[in-house]
């Protein structure tokens, strides 16, 4: 404890002569990579002092393992390329040049400078990030630097993470009084890190007035945090609902408005997966520069394809079939195999691998324990899209006048002229088209592989029949209360369990409430 204690006093009256620094020399950057143990931590301290870029940038080629050494040269590694680490400049990499050896206490001292370095970065950012790894991996020898950077800071933000850290450092103090006021700092922190630290201390904690501020800290720190876990299955929920919206729309088409019992919907948005990582294995041999754009070139063809092969299922077989429920049923089975089959003699039964463009990847920091996820945030927002474009096509086109029309009295919408079986071939094309953006938007937050549709074709069915058959807003209410209630009921009994509790209130409803929550009226009900 003494050494570290001395360690870190050695490094923060080092900061303290900051502005008087000079630049990093080569014999500073050659007693850090080579001699003995001390010597080379005592030589670390004294270019902390420093704070300059070259220090800094040095340091941190030190810590990717890209600093070599060759007699009493040093230089830095990248990609083959030999550079002076105080010039700046090209060299040649000696053949016998070796690898800078640092065992674990100088990797410590190594990551204590690197932070000590960027809390005092001019960017809020950069001191932020810092603030917050030294709060993950608390030591009491860093008091003192965080006692430097606190009188320094400005930002209110970084200042009361520099404050955490602190406390964090001195909760493992010997002192019970540097303890208690630790504790106390800490019951303000927002981290989820503060509760496995807390919860660590609080098992070890022999002084009853500390244990007590421990146990008073936790539960506000876990007050806290719960929000953010309550948002969290909110969005899940959401995440998880739109996917079952999109999933469901098409087949809201093709069963609920043309009553085509359609098995073969999961295996229309295998196609759309398939056609978008076709789309991306395409830009990446022919438009590497433009890769991150092949989503939006992706979206129309996994249309396209899926509506394509959707138009031949209908004017091939289903025609001969309506009416006849059964046998369309059994049709559509035995297309969804020979679908799967097809994919596999493509593409082999192996999963592919579509990969999230740029702009998907990564996540939105809300709160400290709350991320959410670009790629299912994007998907939320493409969902409500893909909604917002079907019900105007269904409620303001001529197309979605004639596809009402035929859907409600085939009979009288042919007297009046319209050619029915064009409008047939026509809808289950954009209901098999919609499963195919399904299937594009799944190839971004799951496995792409022939049995992908086979996960989703019964969630389909359950969120068009409880929504209503032929109810565009009741599959919306059914996809979303779908999916919050599978999350929701996650947390409590598994998944498992919960896919159950899901499906036998489902049966329930339906056997009380046959018509779905939405029921049809007027002349559609009559029809």
């Amino acid at each position: 404890m003494k050494k570290w204690m001395v360690k870190g006093a050695l490094i923060a009256s080092a900061l303290w002569g900051l502005t008087a620094a000079q630049a990093l020399t080569m014999d500073e950057a050659r007693g850090i990579a080579i001699g003995e143990s001390d010597a080379r931590v005592e030589a670390l301290a004294k270019a902390v002092a420093q704070g300059d870029e070259k220090t800094a940038a040095y340091l941190q080629a030190l810590a990717d393992d890209v600093v070599k050494i060759a007699k009493d040269q040093v230089l830095v590694v990248r990609d083959g390329r030999g550079l002076d680490p105080v010039t700046g400049q090209s060299v040649a990499v000696p053949p016998d040049a070796e690898d800078v050896m640092l065992n674990n206490r100088l990797r410590g001292e190594l990551d204590t400078a690197l932070a000590a370095l960027k809390l005092f970065s001019p960017d809020v950012k950069v001191r932020r990030l810092a603030a917050l790894s030294l709060l993950k991996e608390p030591d009491a020898s860093r008091a003192p630097l965080l006692n430097k950077a606190l009188a320094a800071e400005q930002d209110e933000t970084v200042k009361s993470l520099v404050r955490q850290a602190r406390a964090a450092a001195l909760l493992g103090s010997e002192t019970p009084n540097d303890r208690l006021l630790a504790a106390q700092e800490l019951a303000a922190s927002r981290q989820p890190e503060t509760l496995l630290l807390l919860n660590q201390r609080l098992a070890e904690e022999q002084e009853p007035s500390v244990k007590k501020q421990i146990q008073i800290s936790l539960a506000a720190v876990q007050e806290s945090l719960r929000w953010g876990e309550r948002l969290g299955t909110l969005f899940t929920g959401a995440s998880l609902g739109s996917i079952l919206l999109l999933v469901a729309l098409g087949l809201a088409i093709t069963y609920g408005l043309m009553g085509v019992i359609n098995m073969a919907h999961g295996e229309l948005m295998m196609i759309g997966a398939y056609a978008t990582y076709v789309v991306q294995a395409a830009f990446r041999q022919y438009l590497p520069e433009a890769f991150d754009w092949y989503l939006l070139a992706a979206v129309p063809l996994a249309f396209m394809a899926s509506a394509l092969v959707g138009a031949v299922m209908e004017r091939t077989v289903l025609k001969h079939l309506y009416g006849r429920p059964l046998e369309t049923l059994l049709a559509t089975w035995g297309i969804s195999l020979v679908l799967m089959q097809g994919v596999r003699s493509l593409f082999g039964a192996q999963n592919v691998g579509v990969e999230n463009p740029a702009w998907m990847s990564g996540s939105l920091q809300l709160l400290p324990n709350l991320q959410l996820p670009w790629n299912r945030v994007l998907i939320i927002v493409f969902a409500a899209a893909v909604l917002i474009g079907m019900a105007l096509l269904i409620g303001k086109t001529r197309l979605g006048l004639f596809v009402r029309g035929v859907t409600q009295n085939r009979p009288m919408a042919s007297c009046m002229g319209v050619n029915t079986a064009r409008i047939d071939t026509y809808a289950f094309a954009l209901g098999s088209g919609i499963a195919g953006l399904a299937g594009c938007a799944l190839s971004q937050v799951g496995n792409v592989g022939p049995d992908l549709g086979q996960s989703y074709i019964v969630d389909s069915f359950m969120v068009v029949v409880l929504g209503g058959v032929g109810q565009l807003a009741g599959t919306v209410y059914a996809a979303l209360g779908l999916g919050l209630a599978n999350k929701l009921l996650e947390g409590w009994t598994g998944a498992v369990l919960a896919k159950i509790a899901v499906l036998v209130f489902i049966i329930i409803f339906i056997q009380k409430r046959p018509q779905g929550i939405f029921a049809m009226k007027g002349r559609s009900a009559e029809a």
